[in-house]
């Protein structure tokens, strides 16, 4: 089986994500995307509670399943209550399947920082990566851990849409038809998040 893992804090989930993996599942033949809901200790300020932004991913997976691919939502980093790792949720995913084939998805600011991340080495030896984004000739030779590092693949990929951009719309109270599944529009609206930088307990 070859697994793709996709993390992040998904706050809110938007069209660029959707994008990203449904590209992800024609280029690399992927039989089944794991979708991670982080608790990233270097991220703060974000406006969704831990149980709105795993309910909003699986929503965001409900919309790749339309097309026929077995997505699934990991919980595992939020169920932790700790700072959560890619090297510790990659462990965890081999432990979950073991011998298959694991693709790390990640955005080109994600793969900048890899040489800051826990383990870095490590992560490259338990999966390869493919970076998508609009810099990928740029970016080919940022990291460099080791001669023999893992594989890493560049994918022209360019949906400029930010989480943090539409958190700032809905507090202005702009639409988002254009920049968010119409599931997870109904689903920020009917819970009221984001506005005034809040969300319901």
């Amino acid at each position: 089986m070859l697994l793709g893992v996709y993390g992040g804090s998904f706050d809110p989930p938007h069209n660029g994500h959707l994008a990203l993996c449904l590209l992800a599942r024609e280029l690399l033949q992927l039989d089944r995307i794991i979708i991670s809901v982080s608790n990233n200790p270097f991220k703060h300020g974000r406006g969704a509670s831990d149980s709105d932004r795993k309910h909003m991913a699986e929503l965001l997976a409900a919309e790749i399943n339309l097309t026929g691919l077995s997505s699934e939502v990991c919980g595992w980093e939020l169920e932790k209550r700790s700072p959560s790792y890619t090297v510790d949720l990659l462990r965890y995913i081999h432990a979950l399947y073991p011998g298959q084939h694991i693709t790390l998805l990640l955005g080109e600011d994600s793969y900048r920082e890899l040489p800051l991340w826990k383990e870095p080495g490590a992560v490259m030896d338990l999966c390869e990566i493919a970076v998508f984004g609009r810099e990928h000739r740029s970016i080919a030779n940022v990291v460099n851990l080791r001669p023999d590092a893992g594989t890493v693949r560049f994918i022209a990929f360019d949906l400029p849409v930010s989480s943090t951009e539409i958190r700032e719309l809905v507090a202005q109270g702009e639409p988002l038809e254009e920049m968010v599944p119409s599931s997870i529009m109904h689903y920020i609206s009917g819970r009221g998040l984001y506005r005034n930088g809040t969300f319901p307990t």
